[in-house]
């Protein structure tokens, strides 16, 4: 070979092996964040997790951040941009937030994909323009409505004896969906409309559903037999606290949530059976894992997630909860 040859050769494998090195550079340099709106519940624990791991399996960084108001978020934000993130998933405090989440991702050149509650526009319609991954959140509290009903039938229960505890939270769309569905399923099988009270609370955990929950149940007391439903398991288990400090036995309560994570565990987990019954199990860890990888490959791969993808539940009670966590990844 002459020395040209070998020169040329020579220049070839380095600028190849160069190429290589700056695609595996690039790769690793890829940061995205994970902005949850309660880092605290165990929901948005597992989330963020999942995420972590999934980007150490496929070389890139999350940054895992919270975002409980929309200042917080837009903090985030710009704390995630100082570090060289290309983009990031959310659970937004604020569904109508989303304008403005936005309009701070657009300024940086971010992409962003919402988790399992998605962005309204100022028109009240969800932004279409923005993957979204997440529950059917009807479809999702028909399944309680009918879990419900299922029990009470299992319990020789008369609905018209029965009083249905609702936990609200109508600011937000996802909750509303949620307690919407489950009200319809139960008055498809025949429970009273008359015996459902409403018990609006201002945030989305234990305390705050306790607070909402404690008057409806002091002012029914002619009622010995109490269904609970919310948004997620937190709220019923605020509820299902309720009626014990009211001295309702287990026996005359059935309480069904949303999510699946450590709060409902620990309820399973006790010695003594509560009022919890059970709850709609959906995988936070696959919905952390699939926000992640989706953003992942929309970055360095140009492949942009579908406009929405809904995920579905199983029910999980205390006598199948260690196999449904099995199943799901929980």
């Amino acid at each position: 070979m002459s020395m040209n040859a070998f020169t040329r050769l020579a220049l070839g494998v380095g600028l190849a092996l160069g190429t290589i090195g700056s695609a595996q550079a690039a790769e690793e340099d890829t940061r995205i964040g994970f902005i949850v709106k309660k880092p605290e519940q165990a929901w948005f624990i597992n989330e963020q997790e999942a995420a972590t791991q999934v980007g150490e399996e496929q070389g890139f960084r999350v940054v895992r951040l919270g975002g409980e108001d929309g200042q917080e978020v837009l903090s985030a934000i710009d704390n995630l941009n100082s570090q060289g993130a290309q983009g990031f998933v959310i659970c937004p405090p604020d569904v109508r937030l989303g304008p403005a989440i936005m309009n701070r991702a657009n300024q940086y050149g971010m992409k962003v994909i919402t988790v399992d509650d998605r962005f309204v526009g100022s028109d009240g319609e969800p932004m279409e323009a923005v993957p979204h991954l997440g529950m059917s959140g009807y479809k999702i509290g028909q399944q309680v409505g009918e879990a419900l009903a299922a029990e009470m039938e299992a319990r020789g229960w008369d609905p018209q004896e029965v009083a249905a505890l609702r936990i609200t939270n109508n600011e937000l769309p996802t909750a509303k969906e949620r307690t919407d569905g489950a009200t319809d399923a139960l008055l498809e099988w025949g429970f009273p409309e008359a015996n459902v009270f409403d018990a609006p609370q201002q945030n989305t955990d234990t305390s705050s559903a306790f607070s909402a929950a404690s008057p409806v149940i002091s002012q029914r007391g002619d009622f010995e037999h109490w269904i609970i439903y919310a948004l997620n398991e937190e709220s019923v288990l605020g509820g299902v606290r309720a009626t014990e400090q009211y001295g309702l036995s287990a026996e005359d309560v059935i309480g069904v949530g949303i999510n699946g994570s450590g709060a409902a565990f620990a309820e399973f987990s006790r010695s003594n059976p509560t009022g919890f019954h059970g709850t709609v199990a959906v995988s936070s860890t696959q919905h952390g894992r699939q926000t992640a990888e989706s953003l992942y490959r929309w970055i360095s791969e140009g492949e942009e997630p579908p406009a929405n993808t809904e995920t579905s539940g199983t029910l999980m009670t205390r006598d199948n909860w260690q196999d449904v966590r099995a199943e799901l990844g929980l």
